[in-house]
Protein backbone atom coordinates (compact mmCIF):
# COMPACT_ATOMS: atom_id res chain seq x y z
CA UNK A 1 0.00 0.00 0.00
CA UNK A 2 1.51 3.26 -1.03
CA UNK A 3 2.46 5.69 1.41
CA UNK A 4 0.40 8.45 2.51
CA UNK A 5 1.26 11.73 -0.14
CA UNK A 6 2.47 13.84 3.06
CA UNK A 7 4.39 11.41 4.34
CA UNK A 8 5.83 10.64 0.63
CA UNK A 9 6.33 14.65 -0.13
CA UNK A 10 8.69 14.78 3.28
CA UNK A 11 10.42 11.77 2.79
CA UNK A 12 11.32 13.10 -0.56
CA UNK A 13 12.12 16.07 0.55
CA UNK A 14 15.55 17.51 2.16
CA UNK A 15 13.79 16.81 5.34
CA UNK A 16 15.06 14.65 8.31
CA UNK A 17 13.35 11.96 10.70
CA UNK A 18 13.77 10.83 13.85
CA UNK A 19 13.59 7.09 14.03
CA UNK A 20 12.37 5.19 17.17
CA UNK A 21 13.25 1.62 17.84
CA UNK A 22 13.24 -0.85 20.85
CA UNK A 23 16.20 -1.65 22.70
CA UNK A 24 16.80 -4.85 24.40
CA UNK A 25 15.01 -3.92 27.78
CA UNK A 26 12.21 -2.48 25.77
CA UNK A 27 13.45 0.92 26.42
CA UNK A 28 13.18 3.37 23.12
CA UNK A 29 16.11 4.46 21.70
CA UNK A 30 15.52 7.67 19.40
CA UNK A 31 18.45 8.65 16.41
CA UNK A 32 17.94 11.55 13.76
CA UNK A 33 18.70 10.28 10.61
CA UNK A 34 18.33 11.28 6.72
CA UNK A 35 14.93 9.64 4.90
CA UNK A 36 13.83 8.81 1.82
CA UNK A 37 10.58 6.56 0.25
CA UNK A 38 10.66 4.37 -2.57
CA UNK A 39 6.78 5.71 -2.34
CA UNK A 40 5.58 2.70 -0.49
CA UNK A 41 8.14 2.16 2.36
CA UNK A 42 10.10 4.84 4.25
CA UNK A 43 13.86 3.96 3.75
CA UNK A 44 16.58 4.73 6.52
CA UNK A 45 20.37 4.06 6.38
CA UNK A 46 22.29 2.42 8.66
CA UNK A 47 25.65 0.53 9.17
CA UNK A 48 24.61 -3.19 9.77
CA UNK A 49 26.55 -3.00 13.45
CA UNK A 50 24.95 -0.05 14.76
CA UNK A 51 22.45 -0.42 17.67
CA UNK A 52 19.48 0.56 15.76
CA UNK A 53 20.16 -2.48 13.77
CA UNK A 54 20.31 -4.63 16.21
CA UNK A 55 17.16 -3.53 17.57
CA UNK A 56 15.78 -4.17 14.50
CA UNK A 57 16.59 -7.41 13.88
CA UNK A 58 14.83 -8.41 17.46
CA UNK A 59 11.82 -6.33 17.38
CA UNK A 60 10.72 -4.77 14.24
CA UNK A 61 8.57 -2.01 15.31
CA UNK A 62 9.68 1.42 14.68
CA UNK A 63 7.98 4.93 15.24
CA UNK A 64 9.42 7.15 12.96
CA UNK A 65 8.65 11.51 12.93
CA UNK A 66 9.30 13.13 9.67
CA UNK A 67 9.77 16.94 10.13
CA UNK A 68 9.84 20.04 7.38
CA UNK A 69 13.18 21.43 7.15
CA UNK A 70 11.67 24.89 7.01
CA UNK A 71 8.37 24.66 9.30
CA UNK A 72 9.18 22.57 11.95
CA UNK A 73 4.89 21.88 12.43
CA UNK A 74 4.64 20.56 8.99
CA UNK A 75 4.97 16.46 10.44
CA UNK A 76 3.72 13.50 9.53
CA UNK A 77 4.50 9.99 12.20
CA UNK A 78 4.64 6.67 10.78
CA UNK A 79 4.12 3.79 12.91
CA UNK A 80 4.98 0.34 11.33
CA UNK A 81 7.93 -2.12 11.45
CA UNK A 82 11.14 -2.87 8.94
CA UNK A 83 9.40 -5.44 6.65
CA UNK A 84 13.15 -5.79 4.77
CA UNK A 85 16.63 -5.21 4.96
CA UNK A 86 18.79 -4.58 1.83
CA UNK A 87 22.65 -5.03 2.06
CA UNK A 88 25.43 -5.11 -0.51
CA UNK A 89 26.24 -2.64 -3.15
CA UNK A 90 22.13 -1.56 -3.06
CA UNK A 91 22.74 -0.60 0.11
CA UNK A 92 26.27 0.90 -0.39
CA UNK A 93 24.91 3.26 -3.40
CA UNK A 94 21.52 4.24 -1.46
CA UNK A 95 24.37 5.90 1.22
CA UNK A 96 25.72 7.81 -1.62
CA UNK A 97 22.35 9.07 -3.12
CA UNK A 98 21.51 10.22 0.64
CA UNK A 99 24.39 12.42 1.31
CA UNK A 100 23.69 13.97 -2.25
CA UNK A 101 20.31 14.84 -1.39
CA UNK A 102 21.25 15.96 1.73
CA UNK A 103 25.13 17.57 1.32
CA UNK A 104 25.25 17.58 -2.44
CA UNK A 105 27.95 14.84 -2.51
CA UNK A 106 29.07 11.36 -2.05
CA UNK A 107 28.83 9.86 1.61
CA UNK A 108 32.34 10.77 3.12
CA UNK A 109 32.09 10.01 6.20
CA UNK A 110 33.96 6.61 7.17
CA UNK A 111 32.25 3.37 6.78
CA UNK A 112 32.72 1.27 9.52
CA UNK A 113 30.56 -1.83 8.79
CA UNK A 114 28.54 -3.24 5.66
CA UNK A 115 25.76 -0.46 4.48
CA UNK A 116 22.07 -1.69 4.41
CA UNK A 117 18.64 -0.18 3.86
CA UNK A 118 15.95 -0.61 6.35
CA UNK A 119 12.75 -0.58 4.52
CA UNK A 120 9.61 0.19 6.67
CA UNK A 121 6.14 -0.27 6.09
CA UNK A 122 3.37 1.71 7.80
CA UNK A 123 0.85 0.38 10.11
CA UNK A 124 -0.64 3.74 11.08
CA UNK A 125 0.44 7.00 9.84
CA UNK A 126 -0.18 10.53 11.56
CA UNK A 127 -0.30 13.32 9.20
CA UNK A 128 -0.64 17.06 10.53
Amino acid sequence: MPLHEHVRRLAAGKNFATVVTLMPDGSPQAQLVWIDTDGEHLLVNTERERQRSHNVARDPRVSVLLVAADDPYDTAEVRGRVVEVVGGPEGRAHIDTLARKYTGGPYSSPIGSERIILKIAADREIVR
